[in-house]
């Protein structure tokens, strides 16, 4: 349900709403079923609280733009702890090409990516 562009931008537009407030959003894709996202949180309970936000509001909100009811996201979320340089260079990189290496041609999955240096934001 996500290649809708704007059932994608729901959840983009939730991703970047508390960026350096809550958490420091690094990388994100929003797939057609799916969502990769590489963010800081400043503790365990911060980012299952703001996971849990995310599924909330966004299934409230794309359900009513549906006009239906029920869950919207899978109850399994895979989070893994970033332990080194490598492996943070490795999930960026993943997530930038994870659209293309799914075969989804520009416009068919929504990918941004923070500058580190400038706080600016890329997308395609």
């Amino acid at each position: 349900m996500l290649r809708q562009p704007e059932l994608a931008a729901i959840v983009e537009e939730s991703l970047l709403r508390f960026d350096e407030q809550r958490y420091m959003l690094v990388d994100a894709v929003v797939m057609p079923n799916h969502v990769h996202l590489l963010a800081a949180f400043p503790d365990d309970v911060s980012m299952a609280t703001q996971c849990e936000s995310w599924k909330r509001y966004t299934s409230r909100q794309i359900n009513m733009r549906l006009n239906r009811k029920g869950e919207f996201w899978q109850v399994e979320a895979f989070d893994h702890l970033v332990r080194s340089e490598e492996q943070f260079a490795h999930y960026r990189q993943y997530i930038a090409e994870n659209g293309a290496k799914a075969g989804l041609k520009p416009g068919e999955y929504r990918w941004m990516s923070k500058e580190l240096a400038t706080g600016e934001w890329r997308r395609a």
